[in-house]
């Protein structure tokens, strides 16, 4: 069982930055990929990007690709987004997910692979 916890959503303006944090319950998350996904209004889930914990492979949306940036903080047990040249686009929940796995990163996109999720962070980007 993993308990995520996620913080540092906000309201920021068009071209501004925040970095999500996410808090792993485990102290050991050894063979896990943790990944990172975004829900606006009346969408559906859509994936953002993922780190292995083992390697720190990283595996991003092309929407996001050099935008935003996925690490971990091994010593904490928590996963970071850092989000730069925000849009209006990326207005939405925010949500962190772990998944016991060692598959290629390329397949770390599917949301139903993820057994534990946190409960979100709303992300606002005004124009």
């Amino acid at each position: 069982q993993v308990r995520l916890v996620e913080s540092g959503g906000g309201l920021v303006q068009f071209g501004g930055s925040l970095r999500l944090s996410c808090a792993a319950s485990n102290s050991d998350l050894r063979d896990y990929v943790l990944g990172w996904f975004r829900q606006a209004p009346g969408k559906e889930r859509e994936f953002v990007g993922s780190i292995s914990w083992n390697s720190g492979a990283t595996y991003y949306a092309n929407s996001v690709k050099g935008r935003f940036t996925v690490s971990r903080d091994n010593t904490k047990t928590t996963v970071y987004l850092q989000m730069n040249s925000l849009k209006p686009e990326d207005t939405a929940a925010y949500y962190c997910a772990a998944d016991q796995t060692t598959i290629p990163m390329l397949y770390t996109d599917l949301a139903g692979r993820y057994d534990y999720w946190g409960q979100g962070t709303q992300v606002t980007v005004s124009s």
